[in-house]
């Protein structure tokens, strides 16, 4: 077993995840298509008030990020698709194969929720692939009820949505598009690369290759995290493979002192990794939705961060605000705030923004934080800033003065 410090265990996590530059992908579309293979997944979220999770995460790790880039990936390129991994995603198309067994299972529903849905909206299905097959690719909008059309007939919106959406689950549709970040959807036969690799991987092929996806992005993961890293295979394959890698000598096993919890990585390279050294600390304002942060639990024990999205918690409960975006800086989170891009004024408004209480060391900080809000408004299409709320006064007014 090897056993590595706390502030080894947190230099691997970053290196993993991408932000301590030491891993070089190539720029432009090609680096955007690595950075989502080398994470395994990229999460799509619907949420917008700043830019969606998926952009802000590949900003976060790519500074001449544009969104563009991202569409084309797949929609001409075909590099990314999209489907299920955690949450819905953007996926590296070269891992296509290993979603076949979750599409097949939707074929045959086992939930009460997928089984219901089937029931109430199965009908729909094979009419909506008619359409397709027949116009081409379609989304939602095309199967609004036509003027003077009584709702309840097969054209109704909420039915042919669901059904759309269990056709896209059971991959006999794949999105090629998205307008306006609506889904467009196609046939997968038109929409898959001939040079996709389509063979149907058994239990231990598929279990396999999540968990050395999982290490690959975590660098030092339990086994829970590597369970729900990517909800596309069940708990008990995931559990056979790991112990098999083990056995090959593929998977070792660390301690990270201080705790108690067991911990994986791959052994190829592991060495190399317990010697990163510090870097440059950067600043990063990070998505709710970010690789790095969305298993909460595994930040706490990492980090020492306790960290929740608010956004679904009644106001009145509020600790922190709506959409708060944790704050990192070098190996350590500093501090969150609540963000909100004003797109009709093209401001940036900082709801409130607030420090970590053990965090002093601002007359470092301050400078390199300035410029990163001034980079995260034009990111955001904000050419001004608005501070509403700082919990320190000092700082308040530092900052202002700054900005």
């Amino acid at each position: 077993m090897e056993v590595i410090s706390l502030k080894q265990a947190r230099r691997i996590a970053l290196n993993s995840q991408l932000f301590d530059k030491r891993i070089k992908f190539k720029k432009g579309k090609e680096g955007i298509a690595q950075t989502i293979e080398h994470l395994g997944y990229v999460q799509i979220d619907t949420i917008s008030v700043i830019e969606r999770a998926h952009n802000h995460t590949l900003w976060t790790r790519i500074s001449n990020y544009n969104a563009q880039m991202l569409h084309e990936l797949l929609s001409e390129n075909r590099r990314v698709f999209e489907y299920w991994g955690h949450a819905a995603s953007y996926l590296p198309m070269c891992d296509y194969r290993f979603y076949l067994p979750q599409m097949k299972r939707y074929e045959d529903p086992h939930s009460k929720w997928e089984k219901d849905r089937l029931e109430k909206y199965g009908h729909m299905m094979k009419p909506v692939l008619e359409r397709i097959r027949n116009e081409g690719a379609l989304g939602s909008k095309d199967f609004e009820a036509p003027v003077g059309t009584k709702a309840g007939n097969w054209w109704d919106w909420r039915p042919t949505k669901v059904a759309l959406e269990m056709l896209f689950w059971r991959g006999e549709l794949m999105v090629t598009r998205r307008h306006n970040f609506h889904k467009i959807y196609d046939l997968t036969e038109r929409v898959l690369p001939d040079n996709v690799d389509t063979r149907f991987p058994d239990n231990d092929e598929l279990g396999q290759f999540f968990v050395k996806r999982a290490l690959q992005a975590y660098g030092i993961a339990q086994e829970r995290e590597m369970i729900n890293h990517i909800n596309a295979v069940q708990k008990k394959v995931v559990q056979k493979s790991l112990k098999d890698l083990i056995e090959a000598g593929e998977v070792i096993l660390v301690s990270v002192r201080g705790n108690d919890k067991q911990q994986y990585a791959l052994s190829d390279g592991f060495e190399q990794l317990t010697k990163l050294r510090k870097t440059k600390a950067e600043v990063h304002i990070l998505s709710p939705f970010d690789n790095l942060i969305i298993q909460r639990k595994r930040i706490e024990q990492l980090f020492g961060f306790e960290y929740a999205l608010e956004c679904y918690v009644p106001a009145a409960k509020r600790v922190h605000g709506y959409f708060v975006l944790p704050i990192m800086w070098g190996e350590q989170f500093v501090g969150r705030l609540d963000a909100k891009a004003d797109r009709k004024k093209k401001c940036l408004i900082i709801k409130k923004l607030e420090f970590e209480p053990k965090f002093n060391d601002f007359e470092h900080f301050l400078p390199f934080f300035v410029q990163k809000l001034k980079n995260f408004a034009s990111f955001n299409g904000c050419d001004s800033m608005k501070i509403e709320q700082v919990l320190n006064p000092k700082i308040r007014d530092k900052l202002r003065g700054m900005l």
